[in-house]
C-alpha cells in the first residue's frame, strides 16, 4: 500500500535557518549562505511531531540540517527510531553532474559523496541526487549523468543507502529523459516523481511513464494566493497514481501562505482516499 510522508520543505518556515549550498567561482569552493528563519520546531523534534500527526515517513532537505557532526546525526537517527517513523529520503538540493566546468563538477561530485555519508549516518534509506541542469535533449549529458549516478549508487550501496533522482531541474524535465537515465543506470538508481515538475499539456501522460519506476511521489498541488489547492487539478494527478497501481510514499508538499500544518491538512484530506 501507499503511505503518507511529508517533506521538510512543507514546514520550512518552522524549522529554523536554511543553509543553502552555493558555488564560489572566485575561490572554486563551496560555501553556505544562511537564510534566517524562526525555529518553532527543531529537526530533532520533527520525527515525534510527525508521528503524532499520523505520518509514516519524512523526507529531509539537506539545508535543514543544523549540524552534520557525527553526534548530531546519531541523535537524529535515534529520534526517528524512537518515534517509529521512517527517514525515507535525504533530499540533496544542490549539485550538477552535467556541468562542463571540470573543477566545479569534481567538487560537486565530492560534495554529493559527503552527503551520502551523512545520509548513512543519519539512517536515511535514500538520497535524492539531482541529475543535472543540461537540456533533456543532450544525449551526452544524459550519458554523463547516468554514469555518475551509477558510480554514486555503488558508493552509497556499500553504506546501505540507495541513490534516487527526480524529475527536477532541466535534464529530467521530461519523462523521456528520466527513463533514458534510469535505463542507462540499470536498476541501481531510483526515481521520485513530483506532481509540480512536469508541465501541461503532457504532464499526465508523463506521470504514466515515470510512476512505474518511482519509489516516492511528491504530491504537490497548485495553490492560490491564500494557500488553497486547485482540487480538480490535484485529483487529476492523484488519479494517475491509482491508474498506475502505485505503491510507495506519497509525500505531501505545501509551500503556500499561512500555517503550514493547516496547509498540509488541506491536501491530506484530498490525498487520504488514494492511500
Amino acid at each position: 500500500m501507499s503511505y503518507l510522508s511529508v517533506s521538510t520543505w512543507s514546514l520550512h518556515r518552522l524549522l529554523g535557518p536554511l543553509r543553502w549550498t552555493q558555488w564560489d567561482a572566485n575561490s572554486s569552493t563551496h560555501s553556505i549562505r544562511i537564510q534566517e528563519q524562526p525555529e518553532v520546531l527543531t529537526l530533532l523534534e520533527l520525527p515525534g511531531e510527525a508521528a503524532k500527526r499520523g505520518y509514516k515517513a519524512i523526507e529531509v532537505c539537506h539545508f535543514h540540517f543544523p549540524s552534520t557532526d557525527a553526534a548530531y546525526l546519531a541523535q537524529l537517527r535515534e529520534e526517528f527510531a524512537a518515534a517509529g517513523i521512517s527517514f525515507d529520503t535525504l533530499l540533496l538540493d544542490y549539485g550538477d553532474l552535467t556541468i562542463v566546468d571540470d573543477i566545479r563538477r569534481e567538487a560537486d561530485y565530492a560534495l554529493i559523496r559527503s552527503w551520502i555519508d551523512i545520509a548513512a549516518a543519519a539512517g536515511a534509506k535514500q538520497i535524492r541526487v539531482i541529475a543535472g541542469d543540461a537540456e533533456p535533449s543532450d544525449e551526452e549529458a544524459i550519458r554523463k549523468s547516468a554514469e555518475a549516478l551509477t558510480e554514486l549508487a555503488d558508493y552509497a550501496a556499500i553504506q546501505g543507502v540507495r541513490v534516487v533522482t527526480e524529475n527536477f531541474r532541466a535534464l529530467t524535465s521530461t519523462a523521456a529523459s528520466c527513463l533514458k537515465i534510469l535505463e542507462q543506470a540499470s536498476d541501481k538508481v531510483g526515481l521520485i516523481t513530483d506532481f509540480g515538475n512536469f508541465k501541461l499539456p503532457s504532464k499526465y501522460e508523463e506521470f504514466a511513464m515515470t510512476l512505474p519506476y518511482s519509489v516516492s511521489v511528491h504530491a504537490k498541488a497548485q495553490y492560490d494566493d491564500k494557500g488553497m489547492p486547485d482540487e480538480t487539478e490535484f485529483v487529476s494527478c492523484l488519479d494517475t497514481l491509482r491508474a498506475a497501481d502505485y505503491k510507495g510514499a506519497v509525500v505531501l508538499i505545501y509551500d503556500g501562505p499561512g500555517d503550514m500544518w493547516e496547509g498540509l491538512e488541506r491536501i491530506r484530506t484530498i490525498v487520504q482516499p488514494y492511500l
